[in-house]
């Protein structure tokens, strides 16, 4: 994924899946100077940083 669609997303009024390493993710905040995104796993409530080129949508 390319920061701008990550950012569409997060602005977004829809819900729309996004998946990391195949796991479904929420993207909570996004560092564009970096390219990076903090993510929160639905299913483990885990959170971690990731590049964005390394989110899916699906």
């Amino acid at each position: 994924m390319d920061t701008k669609k990550a950012v569409e997303i997060v602005e977004s009024l829809g819900v729309i899946e996004v998946k990391y390493n195949e796991r479904p993710v929420w993207i909570q905040n996004i560092n564009e100077k970096s390219n990076t995104a903090k993510v929160k796993d639905i299913n483990t409530n885990e959170e971690f940083n990731v590049n964005i080129k390394n989110l899916v949508e699906s």
